[in-house]
């Protein structure tokens, strides 16, 4: 697992976390709507600001794949957010940056030659339990089965994250 910033997260200063898949439609916003999902559920919506993107722009202003949507929805999860491509200006503003694949993962560190940014960068999975290849599946096109897979693995994931986040709360 890497390590995370162990600045103190603040209500004043918010804990900045962005989610990025390829095209920001099905596992990226599913883990943007899981943990504020959450971390609201937790208590803890004032301490973090959440975001997605993702690497190409194909989907730009595209709400959530609607199979992605439907698999929240039916655990109590609302995808709420419009498709963006992740820009070189998200790696100085975001204290953390999870890529969903290697892929996504080596696109977005060769947006940059400082080592400091390139730290911020992690993979979903580098918090799952059942880390399997390290890698969360594109569902797109592995019908409902494949968009529940992925819905589980962004939850247990995220759930792990936010166990590594919640001591650097400050209250």
């Amino acid at each position: 697992m890497t390590e995370i910033s162990r600045r103190t997260i603040s209500k004043v200063e918010p804990y900045k976390i962005i989610f990025v898949c390829l095209g920001n439609i099905c596992r990226s916003p599913t883990a943007e709507g899981v943990f504020q999902h959450l971390i609201i559920r937790a208590g803890l919506g004032s301490f973090f600001e959440i975001d997605s993107a993702g690497t190409g722009a194909y989907h730009v202003g595209e709400p959530a794949n609607s199979i992605s949507r439907a698999t929240a929805e039916e655990r109590g999860v609302k995808l709420l957010s419009r498709a963006r491509k992740f820009e070189v200006m998200d790696l100085e503003y975001y204290d953390l940056i999870v890529a969903m694949d290697y892929s996504n993962h080596e696109n977005i560190v060769h947006l940059t030659n400082n080592e400091d940014l390139k730290e911020k960068v992690i993979l979903m999975r580098d918090f799952d339990p059942d880390p399997d290849d390290g890698q969360v599946p594109d569902p797109y096109f592995g019908g409902k089965d494949g968009f529940d897979q992925v819905y589980d693995i962004i939850e247990r994931s995220c759930r792990k994250l936010i166990e590594e986040l919640h001591p650097l709360v400050k209250k």
